[in-house]
């Protein structure tokens, strides 16, 4: 949204008026070292393995391997990665006390024909090393599930393939209901944030 060649506008007046940060203009991102990268490739394939390591984990293994690394730079090159332990966490289904509670909308309602109501949910599968995570869309006159998808991270792109793939095969429904999000929508009016 900068233009650096507008006359009128200094890059300072822009970056005010964007409520932007003038060190986010000139900020050109360095390219990893090749030390990096190189554990980055051995962080990846083990992750592969054991994807339960964390970084505490993970750095003791390259350790074992004869690399000098702390936990602090394997936690920030499993950040670049993208990489999280894969493990359960303890009471993940509890409300925080102050989130918002939505009203059930769809009590009393009658379901009586397809593409009516779908609904989604995610779940978790345990693998012998960690877990794999479920996403699946159903209609729920019908019973069918519409689409699903696993990953073996807990990220929204899994989820928003899963949703995309049952709206390009079946059409939009009256409603999306996901207990995940407490939310009932519109399915024309869903917008998916990443």
């Amino acid at each position: 949204m900068i233009d650096p060649q507008r006359p009128r506008l200094s890059i300072v007046r822009q970056c005010l008026l964007l409520h932007l940060n003038r060190s986010g203009v000139y900020y050109r991102p360095v390219p990893q070292s090749e030390a990096n990268l190189a554990l980055m490739r051995l962080i990846d394939a083990q992750f592969l393995e054991t994807p339960y390591y964390g970084s505490r984990q993970m750095t003791w293994y390259l350790r074992r391997l004869g690399y000098e690394v702390g936990r602090k730079r394997v936690r920030r090159l499993m950040a670049i990665m993208g990489l999280r332990a894969v493990y359960q966490k303890p009471r993940m289904t509890v409300p925080h006390p102050e989130h918002r509670k939505y009203p059930y909308l769809l009590r009393g309602l009658v379901i009586d024909r397809p593409n009516q109501v779908w609904c989604s949910d995610i779940t978790y599968i345990p693998m012998k090393r960690g877990f794999l995570y479920l996403v699946a869309v159903m209609d729920w006159f019908t019973r069918k599930v519409l689409s699903w998808r696993l990953s073996n991270t807990m990220d929204a792109e899994f989820c928003i393939e899963a949703l995309q793939d049952a709206l390009t095969r079946y059409g939009a429904p009256e409603i999306f209901n996901t207990d995940s999000q407490k939310m009932v929508a519109s399915s024309r009016t869903v917008c998916l944030k990443h």
